[in-house]
């Protein structure tokens, strides 16, 4: 991100003509370390050689006597006639300029070819793709909006991003393919897609396009419609996410918690069982216990992959009993993410949500997460927004019922839990909306990351079994 900035200031220096920046820099950043250039084009050459003296051993070696002979000839004729210390370097510099030259113009055109708009130059592609591919093997846990505005930050660190999303949507779009095409939910898997997609925005947008109009068609995304047609064609959601991905140019995988129907239940504190993931909120009760149909649902087995092989766990932020928690309800994603010995942490709401955390504490999250593990603790730290939103912003969530979630640290430290303050929050000020930022989450999480990564040593080492 920053990167693109850095580059359009540059570009737009006074004094420096665009074509002049473009040019000049080129040979220098194609000599930069980790590229993986230099020496395919050094053993390129020298293979050459080898070929060009090959054909001449194989034609009785006689050329290369007589080609040997002229070279001396006329290296001792260039000697005679032109001091040695002119004719050296002179031939030196030649051969450099014509090396130069050529890589110069096989590069461009290369580069020409990839990159045709001449958007990012070619060298600069490549050393970011490398950069995130070194990056740390992420797991991201949840659904809903929540999951995909942390992923939209993630992207610009790792490659290696694989998001777990619940599949217990039954409202909207995905509601109706559900109920009329017997497919699961599609719409949180497509708007993770949207997030990780790298930089297409056409097709993105495309994905993201939502029928206002047409019998049938008023309602649906499109991306849920292609999502529904690529699962018939494939007969599995897995291979339907992983050809949108190519057509998408996603970075990472999004991944279904399970491919199993589910159906969610909780019961409330005035007796109530309320069934389906859209009837929640609206049940406006105080939530005692949540499940789902059929209870033990099996986890999608690279999921579980993604998770063992992981060196961070993050789960949020979203809606805690109809995005978060549900993921928590697949037995086999649940025991997976306890025995990582890698950092796990929870991205808690800034926000009550009324109908499903009316009233709670940055605890009273944990404790809920907590119950439906039962009792099990499955993350290490939890990261809280540290200031409290505007005045304005308080007022207009308060008129809905919303107020901001209070970080009880006291209480988080006895749950045996980090508080990770800070300010990952974003205000929208034209109508005082509140939202995580996924810029400044995700530098908050790789920062705190980094200070953590020791811990799957340590714990390895207490838990050597």
């Amino acid at each position: 991100m920053s990167n693109g900035l850095d580059r359009h200031r540059s570009s737009s220096a006074p004094g420096r003509s665009p074509g002049a920046r473009k040019r000049v820099p080129r040979w220098f950043k194609w000599l930069a370390p980790g590229l993986v250039v230099k020496r395919w084009l050094l053993v390129s050459s020298t293979g050459l050689i080898v070929v060009l003296v090959g054909i001449a051993i194989w034609a009785n070696l006689t050329p290369v006597y007589r080609l040997i002979e002229l070279t001396s000839t006329t290296l001792e004729t260039i000697a005679t006639v032109v001091p040695s210390y002119i004719s050296g370097p002179l031939a030196i510099a030649v051969g450099l300029f014509l090396i130069l030259w050529g890589q110069s113009r096989t590069l461009g055109s290369v580069a020409e070819a990839l990159s045709p708009n001449g958007d990012e130059e070619l060298v600069e592609a490549i050393a970011a793709r490398r950069r995130l591919n070194r990056g740390p093997k992420i797991v991201a846990v949840g659904g809903g909006t929540g999951l995909s505005t942390l992923l939209r930050g993630l992207k610009a660190y790792s490659s290696n991003i694989t998001a777990i999303v619940t599949v217990a949507d039954d409202g909207g779009s995905s509601g109706r393919l559900r109920r009329e095409h017997g497919v699961l939910p599609p719409g949180d898997i497509r708007n993770c897609l949207a997030a990780l997609a790298d930089e297409e925005k056409l097709l993105t947008a495309l994905f993201q396009y939502r029928f206002s109009v047409g019998d049938g068609l008023s309602g649906h995304s499109f991306g849920n419609l292609f999502l529904t047609a690529m699962n018939d064609i494939t007969g599995d959601l897995e291979r339907a996410i992983a050809a949108s991905s190519k057509v998408l140019a996603v970075r990472g995988r999004v991944l279904p918690a399970t491919l199993s129907d589910v159906c969610l239940w909780v019961e409330l504190a005035d007796g109530r069982r309320i069934e389906g993931e859209s009837q929640i909120a609206k049940a406006r009760g105080k939530i005692q216990h949540i499940g789902c149909l059929p209870a033990a649902p099996p986890a999608l087995p690279a999921a579980l992959q993604a998770i063992a092989d992981a060196d961070l766990i993050v789960m949020g932020p979203g809606s805690l009993f109809t995005s978060v928690i549900p993921n928590l309800l697949v037995p086999e994603i649940r025991q997976a993410i306890a025995g990582a010995v890698v950092p796990r942490i929870y991205v808690c709401n800034i926000m009550t949500e009324p109908g499903e955390t009316d009233g709670y504490s940055v605890a009273d999250h944990i404790r809920a997460i907590d119950a439906a593990c039962g009792g099990e603790q499955i993350f290490d730290a939890v990261l809280v927004q540290r200031r409290t939103p505007s005045a304005q912003s308080l007022i207009r969530y308060a008129e809905e019922g919303s107020h901001p979630v209070f970080v009880d640290r006291e209480a988080i430290d006895q749950l045996g839990r980090r508080a990770v303050l800070a300010n990952v929050m974003g205000e929208d000020p034209q109508n005082s909306r509140v939202r995580h930022d996924s810029h400044l989450v995700a530098r908050a999480l790789l920062r705190w990351y980094s200070r953590a990564a020791t811990w799957k040593s340590n714990r390895a080492l207490a838990n050597p079994s």
